[in-house]
C-alpha cells in the first residue's frame, strides 16, 4: 500500500481519496478509522446562559441527563445541549459509550475504573 500525502494553497476543504483495486478488509477498517476521527472533531453547539459554544466532541468527557434536560461536562463546566440522549448515540462516534440510562461516556477519556464491593464502579 502507498500512501501519498499532497499540499496546496488554496482548497477550502481537507480531502482524503483512497484509491484501490478492491475493498478489503485493511481498506474498510481504514475507512472506518478516518471517519471516526473526523466525527471525533466535528463540532457541536453546547449552550450556557444565553451563551452558545462551539468546540470539538473530543473534548466531551461524558454527557448525563438531570431534570428534564441533557448536559455535556469538560474537564472545567458544564453546557446544556438540545439533544436527547438516544438522539446523541445515533450520530456520535463510537468512542461514546451509553453506560447507564442516563450517561453516555466518552470512552477516550477514562483513566481509571474503580470498583466497590456492590459490584457498582466509578469512572
Amino acid at each position: 500500500m502507498k500512501i501519498r500525502l499532497e499540499v496546496e494553497d488554496g482548497i477550502c476543504e481537507d480531502e482524503i481519496i483512497i484509491r484501490c483495486k478492491q475493498i478489503t478488509g485493511q481498506i474498510q477498517k481504514l475507512q472506518k478509522l478516518i471517519s471516526e476521527e473526523s466525527a471525533e472533531a466535528s463540532m457541536m453547539t453546547f449552550y450556557k446562559e444565553n451563551q452558545e459554544f462551539y468546540f470539538p466532541l473530543k473534548n466531551i468527557l461524558f454527557f448525563e441527563t438531570s431534570e428534564s434536560y441533557v448536559y455535556a461536562h469538560t474537564r472545567n463546566d458544564t453546557f446544556r445541549i438540545k439533544f436527547r440522549l438516544y438522539e446523541l448515540e445515533n450520530f456520535l462516534p463510537r468512542v461514546f459509550v451509553r453506560i447507564s440510562k442516563s450517561t453516555i461516556v466518552n470512552v477516550k477519556q477514562i483513566l481509571i475504573v474503580s470498583r466497590n464491593l456492590t459490584s457498582s464502579s466509578l469512572i
